[in-house]
């Protein structure tokens, strides 16, 4: 092993089954890459331009804007480059850098839907509280612990991958630098690899939705103990139900299908890796835009004062 030399430079080949059709696939990703970039900016500035919407639940509305915003641009661009003119390459240090950030960014959203459900427990639950619980001091307490088990655990396998000999191959089966598609090219043991992965798995996304269908359960029986009062708040938690539901349904199926030994085709697999990342992105700031009234009517406006011909609905 010890003659055989590390590869430091690898080559992205996701979806190359599909051959000539490859390119093809520019234009929905294309499309949903636009959608994603329009309405988080959109979102985004609706918020920091409205001072009527600097409550704490639309602060975290723009929060995970910016993380959506931002996460796109760490892969799709060279993505679609890929699609396009087949430019595929990528050096064993930007893999690492962008596999980095790509997770980090994909716990964030998880993390940023916790700390919604944290906010609509504190309003529904203890509305009496809740400013005082939602003060930057206080709050600080749930978000820190988060951010620094997101930071160490996503360091820690990204650190652990760069340390590996890869002589089994340079190519990845994949549109971006996923860290089993990578570790799946080491040569010797991956153990620590793969049990560090899936320490994250449990950690993060399983411990994220434990603690959100905990939250919803208390806020579920609250409202049931307040009678009807509690009904038009819980309506707002229904839109936090079906992201983190999406979200962690697709993230789950994408991060063991690497792991558990099945049948699944190989761009089905890329495919479900990319919409965890894109999906999310995409959809999020619409749902949220659509679902919180506050934040539609200020959309409204804001199309209306820059695109006149769009209008409000009477």
């Amino acid at each position: 092993m010890e003659n055989v030399s590390s590869h430091k430079h690898f080559i992205l080949d996701g979806f190359s089954e599909l051959g000539a059709l490859r390119p093809v696939l520019f234009i929905p990703f294309f499309i949903m890459f636009i959608v994603s970039l329009s309405a988080n900016s959109l979102l985004l500035y609706v918020v920091i331009s409205q001072r009527s919407l600097h409550s704490p639940m639309c602060i975290l509305m723009a929060g995970m804007a910016v993380v959506e915003l931002c996460l796109p641009l760490s892969f799709v661009p060279n993505m679609l480059l890929s699609f396009l003119f087949g430019w595929r390459g990528i050096s064993l240090t930007g893999c690492l850098v962008q596999m980095h950030f790509i997770h980090f960014a994909g716990t964030s959203q998880t993390t940023f839907i916790v700390w919604m459900a944290l906010d609509r427990y504190f309003a529904i639950c203890t509305p009496l509280y809740y400013h005082e619980h939602m003060a930057l001091p206080r709050f600080l307490k749930f978000i820190i612990p988060f951010v620094v088990r997101n930071v160490l655990l996503v360091t820690l396998f990204v650190s652990l991958a760069g340390t590996l000999s890869f002589c089994a191959g340079n190519v990845m089966n994949h549109c971006f630098c996923e860290h089993m598609a990578l570790v799946e090219l080491a040569c010797g043991s991956t153990a620590i690899n793969n049990l560090v992965g899936l320490l994250t798995i449990f950690s993060v996304l399983v411990v994220d939705f434990i603690f959100v269908a905990a939250s919803y359960m208390m806020i579920f029986s609250s409202v049931l103990k307040s009678g009807r009062s509690g009904v038009k708040a819980l309506h707002t938690c229904i839109t936090h139900i079906v992201v983190i539901t999406v979200t962690l349904s697709i993230a789950l199926v994408a991060f063991l299908s690497y792991r558990i030994r099945n049948g699944l085709p190989a761009p089905v697999r890329v495919f479900t890796s990319t919409m965890y990342l894109l999906f999310p992105s995409c959809f999020n700031p619409i749902i949220y835009g659509i679902r919180t009234t506050e934040i539609r009517q200020h959309i409204l406006k804001t199309l209306t004062c820059w695109f006149p011909i769009v209008k409000r609905p009477l």
